[in-house]
């Protein structure tokens, strides 16, 4: 395999576009892209290359770069960037770090046109070699039509792929058919700190003209057919914590006379859901919104194709056997993850000690209309139930260090309409309408805060390995991804100007 970007000869676009559906401005701006694909796709090995791991504080000097980087590339685009300050964070060992500064930026100030503003993120997670890759992680490297390097997908590939489509209006001397404004952050992959304080201080400046907020941070259900996203399940994530003393015991002298704290973490995390996949806390579902007849007709019309999703994930056997079943239980029904224990011998080879504290981590993905204050207390109240049947004197300590509540958009809306459209033209085929079984934090942070419309346009195939080895996006995708963007812009330009003149003519009858 090669170790370096393989630039395949130009390649006009596939997509499907009749003379009725596109018109000769659309065909002039697909064209370009296509003449310059290699080198958008240079640009993105230049922004791969970048290690800008949020999650590990000795690569904290890595994001800063990469944000300059991506401030330096909006500026050379025209735009005005003003790149705020954040201040500092602790580490739990007592560490300080510099917060990356949060690209606000801004291009264009045309009353007549709407005011559309990207958000996206440039920090990435954590990637070595020896985890798993077939190829440098931080290598931009393209193996039959895949590019594969960390922050392919999540989240570079997709915020250069707006940029390129606003630089090819200005490359072609076009008018812009909306005014631009960016959020570009470098603290996503390790909680987005600091960035909902920065949005409540500037919902009334930054944001105050913004029509429409649109976030490309997720992927396709599907490896071939687009895909638009109305809705993401929320996490509340739980420590549970059991402690017998101050040290690890050798467990030849002590075993069998003590009550071990793994034995007791492994009998409560056991409690928590059954083989079924069904949650065992009692109450947990009472809140779950109910089934209505639009969503199951939703679930029915969705292209779903169960062997090739679970070749995705290289399982043998999915919990449910039917389309219907698995899409209900990603994203109407909440789940329950257990994700690691702390504390508990992991390396290879045998240590025959008993660990005198263990900390499960587990997780619930929340859905409408959950209550996270709620749901902590039902965790609460079901392990300390559990836990009191054991006697056993142990220490039990149940915390929620994190909870993110669910989003939901409403796909009737003109975001959606004029995403469906560029969706068409572009690919030559309606979107599925899905939800996120993951959890997307800023859709309902962005549309709490700001009250605006909020949309999730994905141009990721569901393959593409986000967070995994060997993350990719197509070299197709990436392309098509780019004239989706540029197509969109004509189209969400076309209905608010549309929705706006009916708006007055009402107004003057």
């Amino acid at each position: 395999m090669p170790d370096s970007i393989h630039f395949s000869p130009v390649l006009l676009s596939k997509a499907v576009m009749s003379s009725s559906s596109s018109s000769a401005l659309e065909m002039e701006i697909f064209q370009y892209i296509d003449a310059h694909q290699n080198c958008f796709i240079k640009d993105l090995k230049e922004w791969v290359t970048v290690e800008s791991d949020s999650v590990q504080p000795h690569l904290r000097k890595e994001v800063m770069r990469m944000m300059a980087l991506a401030a330096d590339r909006l500026t050379a685009l025209g735009a005005t960037v003003n790149s705020v300050n954040l201040g500092s964070h602790q580490l739990p060992d007592g560490q300080v770090l510099p917060l990356p500064s949060v690209i606000l930026g801004e291009l264009g100030k045309d009353p007549q046109n709407p005011t559309v503003c990207f958000y996206g993120h440039v920090d990435v997670q954590p990637a070595k070699k020896e985890d798993g890759w077939n190829t440098d992680p931080y290598t931009l490297t393209e193996i039959d039509g895949n590019l594969y390097g960390r922050g392919a997908t999540d989240n570079k590939g997709p915020v250069l792929a707006w940029i390129n489509a606003v630089e090819t209006f200005r490359a072609l001397k076009l008018a812009m058919p909306v005014n631009f404004k960016f959020v570009i952050e470098g603290m996503e992959e390790a909680g987005s700190l600091g960035l909902e304080k920065l949005l409540e201080e500037e919902n009334q400046n930054f944001f105050s003209d913004v029509d429409y907020i649109v976030i490309s941070d997720n992927l396709w259900l599907s490896n071939k057919k687009p895909a638009l996203t109305y809705g993401s399940r929320g996490n509340a994530c739980f420590f549970v914590e059991v402690e017998c003393g101050s040290k690890d015991l050798h467990s030849g002298t002590f075993g069998g006379i003590i009550h071990e704290p793994l034995l007791d973490l492994i009998a409560l995390l056991d409690s928590l859901v059954d083989s079924t996949g069904r949650i065992q806390i009692p109450g947990i579902y009472d809140s779950v919104a109910a089934l209505t007849e639009e969503e199951k007709k939703l679930y029915e019309s969705i292209e779903f194709d169960l062997e090739e999703h679970r070749n995705n994930c290289g399982v043998k056997k999915f919990l449910y056997g039917t389309k219907e079943e698995i899409l209900l239980h990603l994203w109407h029904y909440p789940s329950l993850s257990i994700h690691g224990i702390e504390g508990a011998f992991h390396e290879p080879g045998i240590k025959t000690v008993i660990p005198a504290k263990v900390i499960g981590k587990f997780s619930i993905r929340q859905v409408p209309h959950m209550n996270l204050s709620v749901v902590k207390k039902q965790v609460v109240e079901h392990l300390e139930g559990v836990f009191s049947k054991r006697n056993s004197p142990n220490k039990l300590k149940v915390s929620m260090p994190l909870g993110a509540k669910p989003w939901l958009a409403d796909v009737n809306d003109l975001l959606y309409k004029a995403a469906r459209r560029a969706i068409k033209t572009v690919f030559g085929e309606d979107p599925d309408l899905i939800r996120d079984g993951s959890t997307i934090p800023v859709a309902r942070m962005f549309q709490t805060v700001t009250q605006k419309s909020v949309m999730m346009l994905p141009i990721g195939a569901a393959d593409d390995g986000e967070h995994s080895q060997n993350e990719k996006i197509s070299r197709h995708n990436y392309i098509e991804g780019i004239k989706l963007f540029a197509a969109f812009f004509l189209e969400i330009s076309k209905l608010h100007r549309n929705l706006r003149e009916t708006s007055h003519t009402e107004t003057i009858n």
